[in-house]
């Protein structure tokens, strides 16, 4: 099993490795990869305006919205590219409130993620208190780039994070979005099909997922659960395809996509996060045999 972490300005050549994370920027890094090279996309990008991640013009610390979803569009563009045309994009995505004129947000003893030095303004149109469907707003925007949106799934977290607000409900659910490059695509749907409630065979996997958020002490907030990936990449892809994540975080796809026998690659901004990737993932390559 072989790992590569691929520094900045360091050319990309395909090779048959199981792994690799290159650290950098995804909007010029994602440039780097050949056409048509991966089988699957599952990621889940920065939120916009929820979680300072302490790197120079970061992507979700965009003053104005619509920079942010240009931005991200851009890229789903690129990785469009790279993507065979049978090939499915899946993107976690959730939704947030407007700052309500607050410029920062302090820390909570629960929850050390949650601190920011800035909080974006109120985008044009709206309101104070006003609920921002970015997720929606993201999707919409990906389908009118040429993506087929094929599903909106809900994530529904059981242990999600209390609020203390008082004139709303609490947010217990997030977004995934499946969408594919073709109007025909792989997706083994036998992969993923769910046991009936009376125990009396199997039937196709519904659109709303309940799911455990999992903390991750390394990076103090909670990451990309393995149970949300793990149907995304077995729907998707077969043995030995290659999973790619433009915004790899923790290493969470790559983890999953090493236990099914697929390939992965991931492009990581930050240098802290990769280190905690690359550990991540080495307990898994130790268990499994060599590919190629």
């Amino acid at each position: 099993m072989i790992s590569h972490i691929l520094p900045e300005n360091t050319n990309i050549s395909m090779q048959n490795d199981s792994l690799k994370i290159i650290h950098g920027d995804t909007r010029s890094r994602i440039k780097e990869l050949p056409d048509q090279s991966v089988n699957c996309v599952v990621t889940s990008p920065p939120y916009w305006g929820v979680r300072d991640y302490g790197v120079e013009d970061q992507i979700g610390a965009e003053p104005n919205i619509q920079d942010y979803i240009n931005s991200l569009v851009s890229i789903f563009s690129d990785m469009r590219r790279v993507l065979k045309d049978d090939g499915t994009f899946w993107l976690n995505i959730g939704n947030t409130y407007t700052s309500g004129g607050r410029k920062w947000r302090q820390e909570d003893k629960k929850n050390k993620g949650r601190g920011m030095s800035y909080r974006p303004p109120t985008p044009e149109g709206l309101k104070k208190k006003d609920l921002i469907g970015v997720a929606w707003m993201l999707a919409m925007a990906c389908q009118l780039d040429g993506w087929y949106l094929r599903n909106d799934i809900i994530w529904y977290k059981p242990n999600c994070q209390p609020e203390s607000v008082k004139d709303r409900l609490t947010v217990s659910h997030e977004y995934l979005f499946m969408f594919s490059k073709s109007e025909r695509y792989h997706f083994d749907q036998a992969a993923i099909k769910e046991s009936c409630a009376n125990g009396n065979g199997l039937k196709n996997k519904r659109s709303v997922w309940s799911i455990n958020t999992e903390p991750c002490p390394e990076a103090h907030f909670a990451v990309f659960p393995k149970a949300l990936v793990k149907p995304c990449i077995l729907a998707g892809s077969r043995a030995g395809d290659t999973v790619l994540d433009p915004f790899y975080g923790t290493g969470t796809v790559g983890e999953v996509a090493l236990e099914l026998d697929r390939k992965c690659i991931g492009i990581e901004l930050n240098p802290e996060y990769v280190n905690i990737a690359k550990k991540r993932t080495g307990s898994v390559q130790k268990n499994l045999i060599p590919v190629g």
